[in-house]
Parts: structure tokens; sequence; C-alpha cells
């Protein structure tokens, strides 16, 4: 997923985004890391539950919690909690649920859900390793590490595919209001949701690929990032047009490549105020609207997909207090 075809009408057409400052919503404030311009390097954590807690022994898990709330300043550590945690605490959060596991003609989207995201940004990978031995150290006995990928820029924000990531992202005040719940909701403002997927390239199909019908299953031209406008209904720029949908499905994007011995692809990380924008995108990519395939999965496909609820900060720390912890 790497662009959407236009950006929101209020806005000027760019294609960088701009720094923004942290943003005051009554008494908390954004986790700042979701707004920040991408990190050269970065880590992803996914935690889940060990078993028997937290019913056996809720004390740890809330130690464990109050742990990674001192450590994540949400900047350089972004933090999101899954549903299956948010409902072993006996908590609820409006808008939380379940990532779907869609399918279409030759495609299968998967559902690993989690417990816990930790999204690790920098520019040291040394340092990073530390901080997350220190944030796995925290959290257990109570979580047990899952998976953990790291994740770099390349080309100054493009896909390892050699496309720009992001073009049309929302910026300033309008990723404000895409990626952050506002203040009309007095008990989520400040919060976030993010969708979540890890994709795998296959270079060797892509390479074999000429370069026009390259740019014709993005939808843009990969030497001035320019959108082709008699593209093909399948180009992955058309599939996911933000203002194409109703309402509007508009989601702030903050992928980064990643590479693992012989594999790689593309981090897919997508914030907005609820994930119906994304699961918007998501039905027509893979055609359940119209029965066209976004032609992106001709060379990649989702490894992962999961749904987090990433909370505001107060006073320096995760504002537990929608969870009643």
């Amino acid at each position: 997923m790497f662009a959407a075809s236009q950006a929101p009408r209020s806005l000027a057409k760019t294609t960088k985004p701009t720094t923004t400052t942290k943003v005051d919503l009554q008494m908390t404030t954004a986790q700042n890391g979701i707004l920040l311009p991408l990190p050269p390097v970065a880590r992803y954590l996914c935690f889940s539950l060990e078993p028997g807690m937290p019913s056996d022994d809720c004390r740890q898990t809330l130690a464990a919690l109050s742990a990674l709330s001192d450590l994540a300043d949400g900047e350089r550590t972004v933090v999101g909690f899954g549903r299956t945690l948010v409902s072993a605490l006996g908590a609820e959060i409006p808008g939380l649920r379940s990532f779907p596991a869609l399918a279409g003609r030759g495609v299968a989207l998967p559902a690993t859900p989690s417990a816990l995201w930790v999204w690790l940004r920098g520019d040291d990978r040394g340092e990073i390793v530390h901080r997350a031995r220190r944030i796995e150290q925290a959290l257990a006995p109570a979580f047990g590490l899952d998976e953990t990928h790291d994740a770099f820029m390349h080309d100054g924000g493009r896909d390892l595919s050699g496309y720009e990531d992001g073009t049309e992202n929302p910026t300033g005040d309008d990723a404000t209001r895409t990626a952050i719940v506002g203040p009309e909701q007095p008990g989520l403002s400040g919060s976030s949701f993010v969708a979540v997927q890890r994709w795998a390239h296959d270079f060797a199909r892509f390479e074999m690929m000429p370069a026009a019908e390259q740019d014709l299953t993005i939808g843009r031209r990969r030497v001035d990032n320019q959108e082709i406008d008699d593209a093909p209904e399948s180009a992955h720029v058309k599939r996911t047009a933000q203002e194409s949908f109703t309402p509007e499905a508009f989601v702030l994007r903050r992928s980064m490549p990643w590479a693992e011995g012989r594999r790689c692809g593309l981090m897919f990380v997508a914030f907005a105020t609820s994930f119906d924008p994304f699961e918007a995108q998501l039905r027509r990519m893979v055609g359940i609207e119209d029965g066209i395939v976004d032609a992106l999965f001709k060379f990649t496909r989702p490894l992962s997909g999961a749904y987090f609820w990433c909370p505001a900060m107060a006073d320096g720390r995760l504002d537990l207090s929608p969870l009643a912890i």
C-alpha cells in the first residue's frame, strides 16, 4: 500500500510530510511519534499475554503495564494495545476490534492479533536493540515477546520497489485530524487507532515485469512519482483513492521497509481516528466491492494483520485511564 490518489481537498498537494508539533487535546497529548516524520531506523515488537495472565495474577500484569508506561515517551517509543489485552483487563475501548481476515479472488489477508505492539523509533540501531531489551524485561513475566522486526528508511522514504510511499499523506493540522481522536470523544481524546501489516515482496516476480507494467501496477511513474491518469482500475492508486470512498477514507501512513535474511518488504502502518477508513480501502483492494483485485498483489502479499489502540500521553506517561487502571 504505497500511495493514495489525492490529498484532502483542504490541502495543497505535497509529496513531503511536514514536521508536526505536539498537539494539546484537553488534558492529554497524542503520542508524538505518530505525527513526526519517519526515523532512520525502527523496530517493531509484538507481545502476547503469558498463559494465566492476567486472571491468575492481575497484579503482575498491571505492574508490567505501569513499567511500560514509565518507559514509553510516546515519541521514540509508541505503544498500542490489542483487543485481547483490553478484554483481559475487563475494559472496553469503543471502536477497538479485531483485524478482519478478508479474502478475494486468489488473495487472502491474514489476521494475526497481538496483545501489545511497540514501535521503537530512533537513529541508532544499537540503542534501539538495548531499548527493546529493557522493554522486554519490564514486561516479563506477564507478557512474552512473540515477534521482533527491524525497519529502516530507504532512498528518502521509498519502498524497496523504488516507489515513494505515503505520497498523499495529510500534513499539519489535517494529519492530526486524520490520526488523533479529538475532544469530541473526551474518553479517548488524544489517542489513535493503528492498523499494522507486514508485506513480503517477491522481487523475482517484480523484476520480470517491464518498467511500464510496474508503473501501471502502482498507478504512478517511478521516475517522477506522477500519477498515471489512464492507469487501469486495478492500479493500486486507484484502488485506494482516499477521496473516492463515502465517507472519505483518509489515514496517516507511517510505513517503512523491512529486511530479514533473503526476505524483505514493507511494514505497513496506518493511523486514524477509527479503523473504518483503512478497512474500506482493504475491502476494495481484495475486490469485495467490484471483483477487481489490486494489482499490487502481483508481487507482494501480507504476512500479518493486526489492530491496536494507541493511548494518549498524560504527564509524560501513557494515559491508561480509559482502561480504568
